[in-house]
């Protein structure tokens, strides 16, 4: 009410408490209800949209947090075996060795998760409630320094707005909610758990079940130096122990993503090395403990070179004793042995970084292509088909006519037939692969009328590739018949024998309409093919064949036959002189006495066939035409 002559007094509602007081608005000083609607009302600022993960952050985060030092410490194990076991170029177990130690410091790493205590993980996780602070209502008024205008607002007037504040505030605290910052925030929660599902093909059991085979095939492959001699097979098996250890590692199991799986062991040493620097800085308060340890290993070091000295310095036998243990040391050799290191470190780090948080490589799949009309893929293929068809009913006629058939339509040898034609359908078989590949992917597959023609169509053209393989090998087994084994013509052979299992599998995809498999066995079945050649032992097979040759022909190439490795040795001991000794001589020659890491089976069984024999021949003996 007002008194008779005074102007009236609008009501405003109860006052504002001063500012930094407990009814203060959210965004600034002001009334404690929202303005008039007419009048433009405060915004916060808006914050920068974080930027999107991209291909390689969404596909292969990498681990957070620290690599354990227990990682780290087995890790730096495997790099001392492997530098100290690997000798320089002969096959020996130290490769063996070396891999054996490899594998175990990698299932480790795969096994130990990394520590997520560390700084830079501790960082990471405690930046999302700080975000998230903001919007709260508590948060902000515990934000808030001022406290000293507590008492007032506990009096009764202060109550209605304290009471009011929130049925005021949804539209004020609705504002935060739509801001880009927090769907930023959503959007990033939503990404987040996406790393813990892109692993499904590494993580689950047939994944593991895939990376423990290729692990188990790396030190198959690596095995072999043990066994052969041959320095030409190991190094097949060494190329192929590359590729199937980056398969156990990054997982990779559909054509695309094996081709990505190449590209990441170096990138992975890259990263990896930040990764290894947080476990080493995490490590620091254990300091102390590893100061005294390294500090007790070179006090043993010193007393054992010191007393060692001066008791090889007192007693021959035991000199001899104790160089026969240790290497020769030198400049050099310490140079090496600290190169092997680095580079075998690096390596292992790279993989410990692949193996505890693995790339999701299954997603990584082309494009789909369009499919193409009928008409433009079945014409090809059938007139192919046709083409096919004609050249095996060929081939069934030199089957069964034989040399006689051959001489009088082509004017030829049974030989030189065989040999002017094997390059030839090796390349074919090549091609027919390319070929089903391609239209495969193209052919359509709507209808059933569809899915039926790619079934008879590939189906067929695989059927008779299978011949053309055959024809391929009786070529090459006539063609060796005439001219020798070499190695040249046994790894031919092999591949050969592999494009027709590939064949094989081939057709039954066809049939299936599946090729989800076919990747991952056309690398296995040429693991196994390359691990059957040398279960053969191909040098001493050469020489065999060679062997049987000269005894029912008279015709030996010894010349070929002395290149050699010494897993031959067994099957040149069949010949007589003097062609035994020239074929032994050279392979005599490079036989010294092991080491302790280049111990290898083949070279100790040729010494034990040689024993203490004395090459009898002569320079002249093998001077002459060796070749008949």
């Amino acid at each position: 009410m007002t008194s008779p002559g005074s102007m009236p007094v609008p009501a405003t509602g109860p006052r504002s408490p001063a500012p930094g007081g407990p009814g203060e608005p959210r965004f600034g000083p002001g009334p404690a209800f929202p303005p008039a609607a007419g009048r433009p009302q405060p915004w916060p600022p808006t914050p920068a949209i974080p930027r999107p993960p991209g291909l390689l952050e969404r596909r292969w985060p990498g681990p957070t947090g620290a690599v354990r030092p227990v990682v780290l410490a087995v890790l730096t194990a495997a790099a001392v075996i492997g530098a100290t076991t690997l000798p320089a170029v002969r096959p020996g177990v130290g490769w063996l060795l070396a891999a054996l130690a490899a594998t175990t410091a990698l299932v480790t790493a795969s096994l130990v998760r990394s520590d997520t205590s560390s700084p830079a993980a501790t960082a990471t996780t405690a930046a999302p409630p700080a975000t998230a602070a903001p919007p709260d209502t508590p948060a902000q008024a515990t934000n808030r320094p001022p406290t000293t205008a507590a008492p007032p607002t506990t009096a009764a007037p202060a109550t209605p707005p304290t009471t009011e504040l929130p049925t005021a505030t949804p539209p004020t605290t609705a504002l935060p909610t739509a801001t880009p910052a927090t769907t930023a925030a959503t959007r990033a929660d939503s990404v987040t758990p996406a790393p813990a599902t892109a692993r499904p093909g590494a993580t689950g059991a047939p994944g593991r079940v895939a990376r423990v085979a290729w692990a188990v095939a790396t030190v198959a492959l690596v095995a072999v130096g043990t066994v052969r001699a041959a320095g030409w097979l190991f190094a097949l098996c060494l190329i192929a122990a590359a590729v199937t250890a980056t398969l156990a590692v990054t997982g990779g199991r559909n054509p695309f993503g094996m081709l990505v799986a190449a590209t990441l062991p170096p990138a992975a040493t890259v990263r990896a090395i930040p990764w290894a620097v947080r476990g080493l800085r995490h490590t620091r308060p254990a300091g102390p403990g590893i100061g005294r340890i390294v500090s007790s290993l070179a006090v043993s070091a010193g007393l054992l070179v010191l007393f060692g000295l001066l008791f090889s310095s007192a007693d021959a036998v035991f000199a001899d004793l104790v160089a026969g243990l240790l290497p020769d040391i030198s400049a050099s050799s310490v140079f090496g042995w600290l190169a092997r290191l680095l580079l075998i470190g690096l390596g292992l780090l790279g993989g410990a970084y692949l193996v505890s948080r693995p790339p999701d490589l299954d997603g990584l799949r082309p494009a789909p292509s369009r499919p193409a009309h009928r008409l433009e893929w079945a014409l090809p293929l059938t007139l192919l088909n046709a083409l096919f068809a004609a050249f095996v009913l060929v081939q069934l006629t030199v089957f069964f006519g034989g040399a006689g058939h051959v001489l009088r339509t082509a004017g030829l040898t049974y030989a030189e037939y065989a040999r002017g034609g094997f390059w030839q359908l090796l390349a074919v078989t090549g091609l027919t692969l390319l070929v089903i590949a391609i239209a495969a992917r193209r052919a359509p597959r709507a209808t059933r009328a569809d899915r039926l023609l790619v079934r008879v169509l590939l189906g067929a053209l695989t059927a008779l590739s299978l011949v053309v393989v055959a024809s391929a090998l009786y070529r090459m087994q006539v063609y060796a018949d005439a001219y020798g084994a070499t190695r040249l013509r046994l790894v031919v052979a092999t591949v050969e024998l592999w494009l027709g299992l590939l064949f094989v599998l081939v057709g039954v995809a066809v049939v299936r309409l599946r090729a989800e498999w076919l990747p991952r066995l056309v690398i296995g079945t040429a693991v196994l093919a390359l691990l059957g050649l040398a279960l053969v032992n191909p040098d001493r097979l050469i020489a065999d064949r060679n062997v049987d040759r000269y005894l029912e022909t008279g015709r030996l190439d010894v010349g070929y036959l002395s290149g050699l490795s010494a897993d031959a040795v067994p099957a040149l001991d069949r010949l007589p002189e003097p062609l035994r000794a020239c074929a032994l001589r050279e392979i005599a020659a490079e036989l010294p006495r092991d080491g302790l890491w280049a111990a290898n089976l083949g070279r100790e069984r040729a010494r034990r066939e040689l024993g203490g024999a004395v090459m009898t021949a002569g320079v002249t003996d093998c001077a002459g035409p060796l070749r008949w």
